[in-house]
C-alpha cells in the first residue's frame, strides 16, 4: 500500500473522479472485512460493517487528513464500527460450537495455535477493545503506533492492552484445552 498514491486517490475522488474511489475500495476492501470479521465473528455482520466502513468513508473523505495514513484512516473507521455492533450485542452471548472459519489462518494470529477453533472461541471471549488490539497487531500487522493512531489511544495503551489480551488468551486456551 502505498501511502501517496492513496492520499492522490482520495484528492482525485474530492475531485469528482469515483474511479479513484473504487480503486481505494478494491484495495481495503478485504482488508476490512477480515478486520470486522476477526472483531465481530459473524461473516453477515462483518459484511454488513465493511459495507457501512465504505459508506462513511466515501461521506467523509473531505475530513480525510493526507498528513496520515489512509489505511489507519480507514482501519479506525472498521474498528469503531465493528466494536459498535460487538457493544450493541446482548452482555453475554453464547458461543457457537461451529465458529465459522476466515480466509486467514488463525494459527497464524499468534504462532502458537494448535487448533485454530480454540483460539477463534478464545478471541471471541476478550472484551472488544483487547480483540480490536489483538487482530490489529497479529492479523493485521500494525505497528503499537499505528494501532493507537487506529483505536486513538496512546502507545503505552496499546502495549498494556495487548500484554493484557494475551496473557487472558492464554489463560483462555489453557481453560478450553483441559
Amino acid at each position: 500500500m502505498n501511502d501517496r498514491e492513496d492520499a492522490t486517490l482520495v484528492a482525485d475522488c474530492l475531485n469528482g473522479n469515483r474511479q479513484s474511489f473504487e480503486t481505494l475500495l478494491d484495495r481495503y476492501q478485504k482488508l476490512v472485512f477480515n478486520l470486522a470479521l476477526r472483531i465481530v465473528n459473524d461473516r453477515d455482520e462483518a459484511a454488513d460493517v465493511t459495507q457501512t466502513v465504505f459508506i462513511k468513508a466515501y461521506e467523509n473523505l473531505h475530513r480525510f487528513n493526507p498528513r496520515y495514513k489512509f489505511y489507519s484512516w480507514i482501519y479506525r473507521i472498521a474498528t469503531n464500527e465493528s466494536l459498535n455492533i460487538v457493544k450493541a450485542r446482548k452482555p453475554v452471548e453464547a458461543l457457537s460450537d461451529e465458529l465459522e472459519s476466515s480466509d486467514l489462518a488463525p494459527d497464524a494470529l499468534l504462532g502458537i495455535l494448535e487448533d485454530s477453533r480454540l483460539m477463534e472461541e478464545a478471541l471471541g471471549r476478550l472484551t472488544p477493545e483487547n480483540r480490536a488490539v489483538v487482530v490489529l497487531c497479529h492479523v493485521n500487522g500494525l505497528s503499537y503506533r499505528e494501532i493507537g493512531d487506529v483505536l486513538e489511544i496512546s502507545e503505552k495503551k496499546v502495549k498494556s492492552r495487548l500484554f493484557s489480551a494475551r496473557k487472558q488468551l492464554k489463560t483462555l486456551l489453557l481453560k478450553l484445552r483441559s
